[in-house]
């Protein structure tokens, strides 16, 4: 009778998942759909790549990378060539590459359903991102998950990259955390840090509010678990393909400004010292500003941020001062965004300037070298009314979460006075450190 009872909640629990799950998996069909005119031959064309609007990476890599012949890493060929991913996404390569390899004998087919295999793995990745940010909303907020299941954006960007893995990577870990499940969140995050770089921002979050409440146990078994899993995964390939391994982090650290940041319109204009060339050290001090500015409004708050909350402004600071902002950048602050300040308002602006950018930058690169086919794409001046759209609408978006931490009382998640859902430890926990006690 009792392991009955013990069953039929957990069955009642998982049926409101049920339509996310398929709604999702529409959004990941759709976003195949997408790529179709590329899939079927198109890729092959840049001119018909970017009309077509359905550019991905994958298909490219397997030939640029070696993965038609060798293992990413170990590869024998030249530095700039090897994989520029962390180990992670290395992996999933190698793995895909190895199937296809074993399947097909026709390089050209192998490439193919390297493409199609990479896919459904990455449209697996948003179904399962789904359902956990679900979890991680909680039963009142659940539905909000629908903003990554199927919003146009998303479909839009899902299969440009790999980025639907660490998307999945980090929604289990701040369900994990959520769940006070400190060692679990730990592994998650140094797995994600290690397939894409972005979520290390979310040890800043965790700090801040640590030091908020004092709960320094639970963060540091958290950060020791991250930083064990980032080693276990990363060591192997440090010490047998060291060339290989690093790639990532010099090309990481030595890449100029590229498509997409608010440097390449500064360069690209000539300003005087935020267009100089070199934009590292400004893209850094601009970073560490930002960061230090969430600092001192996580601890001057008169009531203690939401994760969420502190993770949104973590990564769309760092996002805004990056030499790069690749369109499909947006899957990563999708589900950030809407934990964060579920209000469809300022969300559907920012999706809207988001989808200007997507078709922006395809328009934009059709009039570039080596094309130049300024009959078919736009020029400097409309392209960057894209990339200040994203920014702008993104800045508002920061603007309306750091209202929202100054006055509790108009965050809609906490309305019925309800903690952090997503807070763990940190839930119902009472301040030990905060700007009032510093200045008495």
């Amino acid at each position: 009778m009792n392991s009955l009872v013990a069953r039929v909640p957990l069955a009642a629990r998982a049926i409101p998942f049920l339509p996310l799950g398929l709604i999702a998996a529409l959004g990941a069909s759709l976003a195949y759909v997408v790529r179709l005119p590329c899939r079927t031959g198109g890729w092959n064309d840049q001119v018909t790549t970017y009309t077509n609007f359905c550019y991905t990476d994958i298909y490219p890599l397997f030939f640029d990378r070696g993965l038609s012949t060798q293992n990413p890493y170990f590869a024998d060929v030249p530095f700039d060539k090897q994989v520029e991913y962390p180990v992670v996404l290395g992996e999933v390569m190698q793995v895909i590459s190895w199937v296809v390899r074993w399947v097909e004998d026709d390089v050209v087919g192998q490439a193919v359903k390297f493409y199609d295999l990479t896919v459904i793995l990455l449209g697996v990745c948003l179904v399962i991102g789904v359902l956990l940010m679900a979890a991680v909303a909680g039963p009142t907020r659940r539905w909000d998950a629908l903003w990554y299941a199927i919003s146009p954006a998303v479909v839009l960007a899902a299969y440009i990259n790999w980025d639907l893995v660490a998307g999945a990577l980090s929604m289990g870990m701040l369900l994990a955390w959520a769940r006070q499940r400190q060692v679990l969140a730990g592994v998650l995050l140094g797995l994600a840090i290690a397939t894409k770089f972005y979520p290390l921002m979310f040890a800043g979050a965790l700090f801040l509010l640590t030091l908020r409440t004092a709960k320094w146990r639970p963060f540091l078994v958290t950060m020791g678990s991250a930083a064990g899993a980032w080693l276990v995964v990363n060591l192997p390939f440090m010490l047998l393909a060291w060339e290989g391994w690093r790639r990532f982090y010099v090309f990481s650290a030595e890449r100029g400004v590229d498509w997409g940041s608010p440097w390449l319109f500064f360069q690209t204009k000539g300003w005087h010292i935020l267009g100089e060339k070199d934009v590292s050290t400004l893209g850094m001090v601009s970073l560490a500003l930002m960061c230090a500015g969430i600092a001192v409004l996580a601890v001057a708050a008169p009531r203690r941020p939401r994760l969420a909350q502190l993770c949104f402004l973590a990564l769309a600071a760092f996002m805004m001062t990056n030499k790069v902002w690749s369109p499909q950048f947006v899957l990563w602050l999708v589900p950030f965004a809407v934990l964060a300040r579920p209000n469809w308002k300022p969300l559907a602006l920012w999706q809207l300037a988001e989808l200007w950018y997507f078709a922006a930058i395809w328009l934009y690169l059709l009039s570039q070298s080596p094309l130049d086919r300024d009959d078919l794409g736009i020029g400097d001046d409309t392209y960057f009314t894209a990339v200040w759209g994203r920014i702008i609408t993104i800045a508002i978006m920061m603007a309306f979460v750091v209202r929202d931490i100054l006055r509790p009382d108009k965050d809609v998640v906490r309305q019925g006075d309800l903690d952090d859902q997503s807070g763990g430890v940190f839930a119902g926990a009472p301040d030990r450190f905060t700007l009032a006690t510093v200045l008495r």
